[in-house]
């Protein structure tokens, strides 16, 4: 099982690290200034570029099915979703951002892991990997919150954010792969 002392030192090395540190720098003072708080059409993209990569073309024609309006509607009602019931709070949220065209879990989570870094990781196959130690592409709010709550046992132990501690697994794992091929 993956440590924080393997991870430490990689907590700003992944290369779309500025990016990332960018567009929640934009969302904190996004959030200043927007009342309530929604996503437009553009920074969704931003994120759905940052978090897809190469992979950003596959759902784009889904996606753009999404209206503005629908993006707005969407995301203003998941910030609005708050309960003492952490998981609870975190499954209608993840659920919500899936109901938009071409949005799953792992793109759901990306929105809220730039959004609200302390709280929320990007699940994918790398962090699964890592974690868990065997491979997994397809993800459900389930799997999430289960890799969420060892995401933030490391970030803990760290006193890191969540989405940095997430970044740094990632990153662990694509170096662990790069030098066993």
């Amino acid at each position: 099982m993956i440590t924080a002392a393997d991870i430490r030192h990689l907590r700003t090395a992944s290369e779309d690290y500025p990016k990332a540190e960018a567009m929640k720098a934009h969302f904190r003072k996004q959030r200043t200034v927007r009342t309530p708080f929604f996503l437009t059409a553009r920074e969704l993209d931003r994120i759905f570029k940052w978090k897809l990569r190469s992979q950003y073309g596959r759902q784009k024609a889904r996606r753009a099915r999404n209206s503005d309006a629908a993006y707005r509607a969407v995301t203003e009602a998941v910030f609005k979703v708050v309960s003492a019931d952490w998981d609870y709070e975190c499954a209608v949220r993840l659920r919500l951002l899936s109901a938009l065209e071409g949005v799953a879990v792992p793109v759901a989570s990306a929105i809220l892991a730039l959004t609200e870094p302390e709280l929320y990781c990007v699940i994918d196959f790398r962090g699964w990997r890592a974690v868990f130690g065997r491979s997994q592409t397809a993800f459900t709010v389930t799997d999430y919150l289960r890799y969420r709550r060892e995401v933030a046992r490391l970030a803990a132990q760290l006193g890191w954010p969540v989405q940095e501690a997430d970044a740094a697994i990632w990153e662990y794992d694509r170096e662990r792969s790069r030098r066993s091929a």
